[in-house]
């Protein structure tokens, strides 16, 4: 069998590079397609050294650094890979990946990260954020998503299975695509944290400081409660604005290498997380250090965290993204902690391992498989109606 792996971009290590990685792992002998690769040569250890092949993308003026502004063009450049050799093409999509040319006799499986979030339900939301609301660019902006979420619907077509990275997200395909999805959740690293039982009193968040993230509100709620310590670790747009209004109880330390994040979230009282993410990586990582998640109750979160209304709780929920809701659910937190221990933490994330996830990959795509080939192998050609002999001829014979 001939594979073909399909992926956005490779320009960091994050969590659909993971599942690319494990896809490898099930399929090493795969090809691997890419809109463009400027992944630095210290993090390409999870391709294996395998060659990565690029669409037209990769060579035009700016593109390192600004490659993402070349979004009108990437339905039309993941278009132009000729992927007619090979048998299995599995794309990993959460722009346009899954758009690729296959045909009737190819099986293209597809594992959405999401539905692309800015062209359909985070439309406004993306606009606002981008202060493309009105004026000549906003206008421009959204007559591209609108072309986008055409293209995006119609590609759906193409794609014979489709994988969803959570239930949320399975809902969202439904309302996109109109299309069932099995749901496997993407591999998380467990073994790579370890449980630590000793706790101390502080709390930690960790992300990308980009606006959906709500780093800013989390810190706005430490502000309100100064007799409380919190840690924040990343980097990124919204790094400058937050540092502004940073209390004396809050520490901003910006990027840190993965030994100083781990040995945090595995000393930390708890971890704050306040976005609605498609699944959520780093609450699973808290959690496998055995340290408990304050979450926001929307997104992949609930999936991965098991809130104080259940037997077995690793965390709670805050309602709403706001300053009060996480200062309600930290006041919760504290007078149930007790209830919450570090190993019940740790057996939760277990049940997100790189082995479970390549374990349920590989089941669904040999299913997929065999059912493909059989339907391949049926014949289909009309067959010739036998009619039953007249009366007539019955009494002659």
């Amino acid at each position: 069998m001939k594979v073909a792996i399909v992926h956005e971009w490779l320009t960091t290590l994050a969590g659909s590079e993971r599942v690319i990685e494990q896809m490898l792992h099930c399929f090493p002998q795969a090809d691997i397609y890419c809109l463009v690769d400027f992944m630095p040569n210290e993090l390409r250890g999870f391709l294996g050294g395998r060659p990565v092949t690029t669409s037209f993308l990769q060579t035009l003026p700016f593109a390192r650094k600004h490659f993402r502004n070349y979004l009108p063009l990437m339905p039309l450049a993941v278009e132009q890979f000729d992927l007619s050799e090979y048998d299995l093409v599995i794309s990993s999509n959460h722009t346009v990946a899954k758009g690729v040319l296959t045909g009737p006799n190819q099986l293209h499986i597809s594992y959405i990260h999401s539905p692309v979030r800015y062209a359909w339900d985070l439309q406004h939301q993306y606009l606002k954020e981008t202060g493309l609301t009105k004026g000549i660019k906003g206008w421009i902006t959204k007559y591209i998503l609108h072309k986008l979420r055409l293209w995006d619907y119609r590609t759906g077509n193409g794609v014979d299975a489709m994988i969803a990275n959570s239930r949320f997200i399975a809902q969202r395909i439904r309302k996109v695509y109109g299309r069932e999805a099995t749901v496997i959740y993407p591999p998380v690293d467990v073994s790579g944290f370890q449980l630590h039982t000793h706790k101390e009193d502080f709390y930690v968040t960790a992300s990308r400081m980009v606006p959906y993230k709500k780093i800013g509100l989390i810190v706005d709620a430490f502000a309100s409660m100064p007799d409380k310590r919190l840690i924040v670790i990343g980097d990124g747009p919204d790094f400058a604005a937050i540092r502004a209004r940073c209390p004396g109880n809050v520490e901003l330390l910006g990027y840190q290498p993965f030994p100083v994040l781990r040995d945090y979230l595995q000393r930390a009282r708890a971890f704050v997380f306040a976005a609605e993410e498609d699944f959520g990586i780093t609450p699973v990582e808290a959690q496998a250090c055995g340290t408990p998640v304050i979450a926001y109750g929307r997104g992949g979160a609930l999936e991965t965290v098991i809130d104080l209304q259940y037997e077995h709780p690793t965390g709670v929920f805050f309602e709403t993204q706001s300053v009060e809701s996480i200062c309600s659910a930290v006041t919760r937190f504290e007078k149930d902690s007790t209830r919450i221990t570090p190993l019940t933490c740790r057996n939760n994330a277990l049940r997100f391992s790189a082995e479970r996830f390549r374990d349920e990959f590989s089941t669904l795509v040999r299913t997929q498989w065999n059912a493909f080939e059989n339907e391949r192998f049926i014949d289909h050609s009309p067959k010739e109606t036998i009619r039953a002999p007249s009366v007539a001829l019955e009494r002659v014979i």
